[in-house]
């Protein structure tokens, strides 16, 4: 299953793109849907193979490279074009691009191939023009020109569609919309129609843009632009299982190119299919080996999968090896989560920084590095960057668990062997304080008990002063009340605690109690053992 996988995913990237190398006019067909990008490696290719229709291929690159703001390139095709049989088209086509810088100009040149014996009666050439002041941001002109072509022929698809781009242009959606499917009265092949009303629909109303993409994917089943579509869609909306079913459906095509695989194993890794996105981002490392989003998702699979020193490995094609990358916040994260699962804290420290300066509102990484000062025992620094933590977090997530644990780390600090006397007894101190803090937050609940215990034990670890006593004595009952045996280890440390409080002042009586407590719970205990023995000796010594 795996290799079948890995083949599809070299296969999808290595494809000979054998439908490129078919008759029909596919990348005019791609183009008229509304697919430019598809078109584009497709048409080029036609341009070099089939003079026969050379001119009319012209003319939709001229268009593409104006749409990817390319004017000299868009001019170098315009111009190849005016010595075939689109030259109409390919001339409307250079006016275009000087529409904003010489209007006049522009117009004159459009009034003047529009006013030919053979250009009168073709609302082809009338769309262009209004496509092409569209296209340059002129509303009111296109209108004039959909006009002149509506007087030529009004029940027309092509027309419909630049009705619908129109009022698009204007934010009608609604409008848009009804022209759309106005066109698709007129003709229901017409791709575009369902693209693009999809198109403007899919951020207002999602499943009227879905219905439509499967009535064309029901009409057309072999044209698989639609499950390119259909996937941009539930990407869109966070549908991840869905979006990876199509991706992978259109990618099958043979017409994908990087930024399509790049989604498609973005959509496996949301999707938790981090064994698959893996696949396919390595597959894709291979063809574009600086490619910066192929390295990423390499490592944040590899992480993911809980396969740290590779990630710690691809870290570097990423951070090192890839061109114009652009970090994000989740590029350190990760990072920083493989350095810290293979022990290198201090590097880790670093990038979890780095996150933070790209997204400051990720206050859960302070925490995140105080963990990793506190596993490596340096309790100050903890300290230092919970409070951090603590102070940046929002007050509907400050709760009695965010004081616990900071009590805990200043118990840890009170208790190290790392710092002078002054140090740990002033850290105990605070830990005492916060336990205080836990207990008046939460007073049904045993831990702040217990730990303050714990915290007043340390302070005075010869039970002079019986600083714990009260702690201890707190936790009993509400830890007896639970009748579970899981809780039992800590009825047996109050009862050992308290059994020898009493046993120093003598209250043999007393400290029995306590002892007796613990054998009802380990009838083995030692100390229990050993502790009752000691006192009964004494008392019989005293008779």
């Amino acid at each position: 299953m795996k290799r079948n996988f890995l083949f599809l995913a070299l296969s999808i990237l290595f494809i000979n793109l054998s439908v490129v190398e078919a008759k029909e006019a596919q990348g005019v067909d791609y183009y008229k849907a509304g697919f430019p990008l598809v078109a584009k490696p497709l048409l080029l290719k036609e341009f070099n193979t089939d003079s026969v229709t050379r001119s009319e291929t012209s003319f939709y690159l001229g268009n593409i490279y104006f749409g990817e703001n390319k004017p000299d390139s868009a001019a170098i095709f315009f111009k190849k074009g005016l010595a075939g049989k689109e030259s109409v088209l390919n001339t409307i086509g250079l006016a275009m691009l000087k529409i904003k810088t010489d209007p006049k100009a522009a117009d004159l040149e459009i009034q003047n191939v529009l006013n030919l014996r053979t250009s009168k009666k073709n609302p082809d050439y009338f769309i262009a023009a209004a496509h092409a002041y569209l296209n340059n941001g002129n509303i009111d002109q296109a209108v004039i020109y959909q006009e002149k072509a509506k007087n030529i022929k009004s029940k027309y698809a092509p027309l419909a569609v630049l009705a619908g781009d129109i009022e698009l242009a204007k934010k009608n959606v609604g409008n848009a919309c009804s022209n759309y499917e106005l066109a698709i009265l007129y003709d229901e092949s017409c791709k575009e129609c369902y693209v693009k009303y999809a198109r403007a629909y899919k951020n207002v109303n999602t499943n009227l843009a879905i219905e439509k993409l499967n009535q064309l994917k029901l009409k057309e089943p072999s044209f698989l632009l639609v499950d390119k579509e259909l996937a941009d869609i539930y990407y869109m909306n966070n549908d991840f299982a869905k979006a990876a079913e199509f991706y992978e459906s259109y990618l099958k095509s043979g017409n994908s190119n990087s930024a399509d695989l790049v989604k498609y194993a973005m959509t496996l890794f949301f999707n938790h299919e981090f064994a698959k996105s893996l696949e396919i981002a390595q597959a894709g490392h291979l063809k574009s080996p600086r490619s910066p989003a192929f390295n990423r998702l390499v490592m944040y699979n590899n992480t993911d999968l809980k396969q740290y020193e590779e990630a710690v490995k691809s870290a570097d094609l990423l951070f090192n090896q890839s061109d114009n990358p652009e970090y994000n916040y989740l590029d350190y994260r990760y990072y920083g989560q493989a350095l810290r699962e293979t022990k290198k804290y201090d590097l880790a420290i670093v990038q979890f920084k780095k996150a933070i300066e790209m997204d400051s509102s990720k206050v859960e990484l302070w925490k995140d590095i105080s963990d990793m000062y506190n596993d490596q025992s340096d309790y100050k620094n903890a300290i230092a960057n919970y409070l951090i933590y603590e102070r940046l977090l929002g007050q509907d997530k400050k709760n009695v668990e965010v004081t616990y644990q900071l009590g805990r780390l200043y118990y840890s600090l009170g208790n190290s062997d790392k710092d002078s006397t002054d140090v740990k007894k002033s850290a105990l101190i605070k830990a005492d304080s916060v336990f205080a803090k836990v207990i008046s937050t939460d007073p049904t609940n045993y831990r702040g008990y217990i730990w303050r215990a714990r915290t007043n034990f340390a302070l005075d670890p010869e039970t002079l002063q019986g600083l714990a006593k009260p702690y201890y004595e707190q936790t009993i009952p509400i830890v007896e009340a639970k009748a579970d045996v899981k809780y039992n280890a800590v009825i047996i440390e109050c009862c050992r605690y308290l059994g020898y409080f009493y046993y120093l002042k003598k209250d043999y009586t007393q400290s029995k109690i306590y002892w007796n407590k613990i054998l009802v719970l380990d009838p083995t205990n030692d100390m229990a053992l050993k502790a009752i023995d000691g006192i009964d000796k004494t008392l019989k010594g005293k008779k």
